[in-house]
């Protein structure tokens, strides 16, 4: 009993092991990474396509105000006032600068979003490659499971056939136990040591009784004997 125990513990073990070790979830699982990775490369392009796009924003509208400093400062040599003339064209120079920034940024920008849109296609078509490469080693792995479980099933060497074999071999067993048990019941209430109490009486009592019956059928058969020598015996005296 502790051996079969032992085995059956066993095989949940191995079977729990196989199922946790099932190839196709690491597949789905390295699938997900992927497309976790990929979904984070768009991310990026989206963030840094609005930080570009934020950046010729501001730029677009300093360099509309370029002409508002020029005619300050000409209103002001107008007016003689060439401080005033000078203050303008200053701040006309700081806002060109920060245009020049503005425009050097949009540029390192607009080259890492083409970098990462780049990277994000061949990320794209590595991730669908795989994709297409998984589900034909999950098709392929679960078309090979189910032939050893056929072939399992066929020659007897799976858990389920084993446990059929076994359940088979214990139902042979008690029935050759019962019939062994039933026949030495038998054996016991016909030599007498066992008394049956639906059958009325004992071993004894019914032989008794069968002797009794017997009795009675020979003592009918001599009168019947008797009765058919009378009657021939009375048609020959007639005759």
């Amino acid at each position: 009993m502790l051996k079969r125990l032992s085995a059956i513990f066993q095989a949940k073990a191995n079977k729990a092991i196989d199922h946790i070790e099932d190839p196709r979830e690491m597949l789905d699982l390295s699938y997900e990474k992927q497309v976790a990775m990929l979904r984070d490369v768009k991310r990026g392009i989206v963030e840094v396509t609005a930080a570009r796009k934020r950046l010729e924003l501001q730029a677009h509208e300093l360099r509309e105000s370029l002409p508002k400093f020029d005619a300050q400062a000409l209103h002001a040599i107008q007016a003689g006032r060439e401080d005033l003339a000078r203050l303008a064209l200053e701040r006309k120079a700081q806002s060109q600068a920060e245009i020049d920034g503005f425009d050097a940024q949009v540029e390192r920008l607009k080259a890492e979003q083409d970098k990462l849109v780049q990277a994000e296609a061949r990320l794209a078509a590595k991730v669908n490659a795989f994709r297409t490469r998984k589900e034909v080693m999950k098709a392929e792995y679960t078309a090979a499971k189910a032939t050893v479980r056929i072939g399992e099933a066929v020659t007897g060497l799976s858990e389920e056939m084993t446990d059929v074999g076994l359940a088979i071999q214990r139902a042979e067993d008690r029935t050759a136990q019962l019939k062994s048990k039933g026949a030495a019941i038998h054996d016991l209430i016909e030599s007498g040591v066992l008394e049956d109490h639906l059958g009325g009486g004992s071993q004894l009592d019914r032989e008794l009784e069968a002797l009794g019956r017997s009795a009675s059928v020979e003592s009918d058969l001599e009168r019947l004997r008797a009765q058919a020598a009378m009657t021939t015996a009375s048609q020959e005296v007639k005759a």
